[in-house]
């Protein structure tokens, strides 16, 4: 399975061209079974990146344009009253798909935002008091537009803490974009699927299942207790729970049985900055600063 990992970022590789750790990252996200926040400026490849996952993972995909007037109703779908049979019939929205790609999620309504909370917390809706289960497994990506765009507004921090990662794709290398200029990047329509519905989720819960050592988890606590000395408020324990699903897929990723320090350092920043500053930063990051103020076990 290692080596269908493998194939599968090396594909996606194709497509979003100079952006290893970034994909490798999306892919940690998807197989921790967490939801993917992508924070960029427009035509960054988002989209693409999205697409890719789902058609590597065989899995249904949608995607919506969130702008101020969508309603939730666009989003998760209406009753309809049929007159043939003199009866209301649920016809579904988009998001009832395995990858929901959620465009500028941060220019809609907040209460367009809130439905997609639900299915967030839940992977389940609630229509006219009736509950309805979502797809398994359930994605969400979302792009956001820096907050500096005209129509944006932040997402309010309860929000944020659904999204397990944060990532930013950033623009090419001159290389990349060199390349991306001559034809070079493959079109995301030729990828094939690589790993099934049935393998992601052996594959989850092979790595649901991975141990850590009681030294890790002190290193973990060590960090979240470093992160509470800032003036943020510093990380929940509902963000080490997420280091702690990250680094045993990025061990996953690595072929590693057992999850070490370099996992929980390599997803350390793209689990908690979006958890500890809601902006971006030139300097160096609140999760870097943290990181070295800890030292790793031995």
């Amino acid at each position: 399975m290692k080596e269908k990992i493998d194939n599968l970022i090396s594909s996606i590789n194709k497509v979003i061209l100079g952006n290893q750790k970034q994909i490798e990252l999306a892919v940690i996200c998807l197989l921790a079974n967490g939801n993917l926040l992508i924070e960029d400026l427009p035509g960054t490849g988002k989209s693409t990146l999205s697409r890719a996952l789902a058609k590597s993972f065989g899995l249904d995909f949608k995607s919506v344009h969130f702008t101020n007037d969508l309603l939730h109703s666009d989003l998760i779908g209406v009753n309809i009253f049929k007159s043939e049979t003199s009866s209301f019939s649920f016809e579904k929205g988009p998001i009832f798909s395995n990858v929901l790609l959620a465009d500028e999620i941060n220019r809609a309504s907040p209460r367009t935002q809130s439905a997609l909370l639900e299915a967030m917390n839940s992977n389940e809706i609630n229509v006219d008091g009736e509950k309805m289960q979502l797809p398994t497994p359930f994605f969400v990506i979302a792009s956001q537009n820096p907050l500096n765009q005209i129509g944006t507004s932040p997402l309010p921090e309860s929000q944020l803490d659904r999204f397990l990662m944060r990532i930013s794709l950033g623009t090419p290398s001159r290389d990349s974009e060199k390349r991306i200029l001559k034809g070079e990047k493959v079109l995301v329509d030729s990828i094939d699927k690589i790993i099934s519905i049935q393998d992601l989720r052996k594959i989850q819960n092979f790595i649901d299942n991975l141990e850590l050592s009681d030294e890790l988890y002190e290193y973990i606590l060590d960090l979240i207790s470093e992160s509470r000395k800032t003036k943020n408020g510093g990380l929940s324990t509902r963000a080490a729970i997420g280091i702690i699903s990250a680094a045993k897929s990025c061990a996953y990723l690595r072929g590693e049985d057992s999850v070490f320090p370099e996992h929980v350092k390599f997803v350390f920043n793209a689990v908690t900055e979006h958890r500890l500053d809601n902006g971006f930063k030139e300097n160096e990051s609140i999760s870097e600063r943290i990181l070295k103020e800890v030292d790793a076990i031995r």
